[in-house]
């Protein structure tokens, strides 16, 4: 593949509404997630492992800490043109934000045309999970059509969920339709009882991408959107092709983790991905070498566990802990805590997700919550024990019972 231009393009651009108040401050892709991470750093680290060396991220809102983290995380050597570069909405096109993920392609026309790349990969940049981009490249060109779609399977009782593709009776790499959270859709040949649903990632050789975001751009009813137009659109002129991602292999990888995948774009599915990372054989694998994922490496002290003045002794069990943390006479049961993070005396903290330089006072309660950056737990408060008195203070909590608590919010008994 090396006698091949290959460009990448993360679409970092959404609001992330279905996780607020985590997006309340910043862009979707920035919250954090595994303690060190951010969202972006799973798309970004795929690219990079896959071998690409010139990739952009299209931001638009609330980037900011997004911007800063790929600026002084994702720093290439330049000897060999590498880089990672973030590009904010341009208004190249008129004075307006971008309408969709194809209409920010559309307003990044230029990005295309200075790379002159062969193949262009397009990736969301709010995913969880492993990929080798090189193989499902191989499979695209073989293929020899305009598009290849990257596609997990799912149980046919989740099809109403995702982008669902149904594939050729006789050529099952090509897409025959596509079809948006559809109710009755058809099973696979080989498993009728799954679908093949997207995973919101692209392979286009370089001008079949270049004429359809253009031909999308002209049309008044479109929604300007990669999976629900420019797919369609694709698989309308029989140019469009799946890669099944079962077949995708990581070196590294194990039975349990292998074809692991999530969408974290709900608060349920935020914390239910967490919870993946924290079992003795996790469902996925945060500490594979041979397929690392990179962030930023803050320069913190080692994570702490000691004995308060009265003899309470802090431990943590099933737990992921971050750098800087001290869990002082306090109790932490499976649960991930990022950078900074202090767990003072007869604390409890279980089954929950608490992010940079929060707070946990003597005698409090924390259940089943995420609690964002700078929160403070007085001494004695509780969280995720009395949804009412969860629900009275301001907090989000979802159906399932999460209790969400803002960035920098104190929480008083």
């Amino acid at each position: 593949m090396s006698a091949l231009r290959v460009f990448g393009m993360v679409l970092a651009g959404g609001e992330g509404k279905r996780l607020m108040p985590l997006t309340a401050d910043r862009a979707k892709p920035a919250v954090p997630f595994g303690g060190s991470y951010r969202l972006i750093d799973f798309a970004l680290s795929n690219l990079i492992n896959s071998g690409l060396r010139r990739i952009v991220v299209l931001t638009q809102y609330k980037s900011h800490s997004l911007d800063r983290h790929i600026s002084q995380t994702w720093r290439m050597s330049p000897l060999l043109g590498a880089y990672v570069a973030s590009v904010p909405a341009q208004q190249r096109l008129g004075k307006r934000w971008f309408s969709g993920s194809a209409d920010a392609i559309l307003q990044s026309m230029n990005l295309l045309s200075d790379e002159r790349p062969d193949i262009v990969v397009v990736v969301g940049a709010d995913h969880v999970y492993r990929m080798d981009f090189d193989q499902m490249i191989e499979a695209h060109v073989k293929s020899g059509r305009g598009v290849t779609v990257a596609a997990i399977r799912q149980p046919m009782s989740l099809a109403n969920q995702f982008g669902v593709i149904e594939v050729d009776d006789k050529d099952p790499t090509k897409i025959a339709e596509f079809k948006e959270k559809p109710a009755n859709p058809k099973g696979l040949p080989d498993s009728p009882d799954e679908v093949l649903a997207s995973m919101g990632n692209y392979v286009f050789t370089a001008q079949a991408l270049i004429d359809a975001i253009e031909h999308d751009g002209t049309l008044e009813g479109s929604s300007h959107d990669m999976g629900g137009d420019i797919v369609p659109y694709m698989v309308s002129r029989d140019d469009a092709g799946v890669y099944d991602f079962t077949y995708n292999e990581i070196p590294g990888s194990t039975e349990r983790d292998h074809s692991y995948w999530r969408d974290v774009g709900t608060m349920d599915s935020y914390y239910d991905a967490h919870m993946d990372l924290i079992s003795v054989m996790p469902v996925f694998n945060l500490y594979n070498s041979e397929w690392p994922v990179h962030t930023q490496q803050i320069n913190l002290p080692p994570a702490k566990f000691v004995h308060d003045g009265e003899g309470n002794q802090g431990r943590t069990t099933d737990s992921i802990v971050s750098l800087g943390s001290v869990v002082s006479g306090g109790i932490v049961e499976r649960s991930v805590l990022s950078p900074n993070v202090r767990v003072h005396s007869r604390a409890l903290v279980t089954d929950s997700i608490i992010l940079d330089g929060v707070q946990i006072g003597r005698d409090c309660t924390v259940r089943k919550a995420i609690l964002d950056k700078s929160v403070v737990v007085a001494d004695g408060a509780s969280i995720g024990v009395d949804k009412q008195r969860d629900l009275d203070r301001g907090f989000f909590v979802t159906d399932s019972g999460i209790t969400v608590v803002g960035k920098g919010v104190l929480v008083t008994p």
